[in-house]
């Protein structure tokens, strides 16, 4: 507030700065971190990374995979069957009201024939697509499920990796992938050049759990911290494996993970 003298610019004069500096302000953020360095604040080497969903101009209605061009596809094919059906009982009526009825029902046709052709030139443009999603208003913008139950957006996945003592952002990457899946090592080595270390501690949450990418990690002396994701349902039945036992030394026995008591080992 001091530094820009209450000036309080609308989104379209930051979005037009954003776009215009965009150069300089990826040097500005480089700069920032150079300066932490000299400072010593990154002295730790931990890191956390995190992903965070953000919505884009563009309108769900705007974005397009094949099942969805399917079924809206369908759904213009219905309703020109219906249309078609009800001229055929507007035929069949007073001749003065079916003159009435009937241009409005071919009015109807006109519209929807035009949607359908519309839909059939987006599907020859989603074709061409390499993931087979198209966003109309922003190209680059992906359709993307978020927390809520059967919710999604169309938008971007920020990845950040933050230092985890003074919670200083040492590298950021917009993306327009779903998940954070592929993003572990990406993130990882962008951090670990940003502080200039060469050891480095990652944390991340379950949704960075993959084989490949941890291992490509550990390959290059970066330690990582990711907890298995949970796919199975067998627990829900009362079957576990040897991981969920937890072995207590001194009494020689095992802890039942479905809280029935103690296990005791017999020895061999």
């Amino acid at each position: 507030m001091w530094l820009t003298g209450r000036l309080a610019p609308d989104f379209k004069t930051i979005a037009d700065f954003r776009r215009d500096n965009g150069k300089g302000i990826r040097n500005v953020c480089k700069r920032f971190v150079a300066m932490c360095r000299q400072l010593n604040l990154f002295t730790q080497a931990i890191i956390a990374i995190d992903g965070s969903k953000f919505k884009a101009v563009n309108n769900r209605d705007k974005n397009f995979t094949s099942h969805k061009l399917e079924q809206r596809m369908k759904q213009i094919d219905d309703s020109i069957e219906r249309y078609l059906n009800a001229l055929d009982t507007a035929d069949r009526t007073q001749p003065v009201e079916a003159e009435a009825k009937t241009a409005h029902l071919q009015k109807k046709l006109v519209k929807l024939r035009q949607q359908m052709q519309s839909l059939r030139e987006i599907e020859q443009t989603l074709k061409q697509q390499p993931d087979g999603q198209l966003s109309q208003t922003d190209p680059d913008a992906r359709s993307m499920a978020t927390s809520g139950r059967g919710t999604g957006m169309v938008g971007y996945n920020v990845q950040t990796a933050v230092d985890a003592k003074h919670h200083l952002i040492v590298a950021h990457e917009v993306t327009n992938v779903g998940h954070d899946r592929t993003q572990l090592a990406n993130m990882a080595f962008q951090s670990r050049d940003a502080i200039g270390s060469n050891t480095l501690e990652v944390i991340a949450d379950s949704g960075y759990y993959k084989g490949p990418e941890i291992l490509v990690c550990e390959q290059a002396g970066i330690a990582t911290f990711v907890p298995r994701t949970m796919t199975s349902d067998n627990k829900a039945h009362g079957r576990y494996d040897k991981r969920d036992f937890v072995y207590i030394e001194q009494d020689n026995e095992y802890l039942c993970p479905a809280g029935n008591g103690w296990l005791i080992v017999i020895p061999r």
